[in-house]
């Protein structure tokens, strides 16, 4: 499958070279400033962050479909408009997604965010490793080999806090 050039043609998917990513951007833009949000605002409502609203906005990228749904729903547009990149008369064929609608399973959607929290937080599990292991050397080092039992109840109680904050924001994700 060939990767899509910036002036090519793919024979795979002519639909896609019919989509004007500057267009579509710019219509975006234009719905957020209708709807009175800023980059940030629209970005923390998508779950993802104003430099990205920002290169949909400038046409260097084009949302995922998932969050082009939520995009079509947040501003109340169809999603042939949003593909678009303009309003399209009323041909009473269009349908306004519904709030309901998902391209996406529940399941799905929840592995989804698990894994986007675990991204965003990579810095922290490298961090609790490093601390993990010092506290297991440490203890051989100062001789005081009993501190070594403390590690795994530590490290269970870290786990069980960090899974709990991840649940919740996935929970926040899934049901707003």
């Amino acid at each position: 499958m060939r990767k899509y050039s910036h002036g090519g043609y793919d024979k795979l998917s002519p639909v896609v070279n019919l989509m004007d990513q500057v267009k579509i951007g710019k219509f975006i833009a234009q719905l957020r400033r209708m709807a009175g949000l800023t980059q940030e605002a629209l970005g923390e409502r998508l779950s993802v962050t104003n430099k990205t609203v920002s290169r949909w906005e400038n046409g260097n990228y084009l949302p995922d479909i998932e969050t082009l749904q939520l995009l079509a729903r947040e501003f109340q547009v169809s999603l042939p408009e949003l593909l678009a990149g303009e309003r399209l008369p009323d041909s009473g064929q269009e349908e306004k997604p519904a709030p309901s609608e998902s391209a996406f399973s529940f399941e799905e959607r929840k592995a989804y965010f698990k894994k986007k929290w675990r991204r965003e937080h990579i810095a922290l599990f490298v961090l609790l490793f490093l601390i993990l292991a010092a506290s297991i050397l440490l203890p051989f080092l100062f001789h005081k080999p009993w501190f070594v039992g403390l590690t795994p109840l530590v490290a269970f109680v870290e786990y069980g806090y960090q899974n709990n904050k991840m649940m919740i924001y996935v929970e926040n994700n899934l049901y707003d």
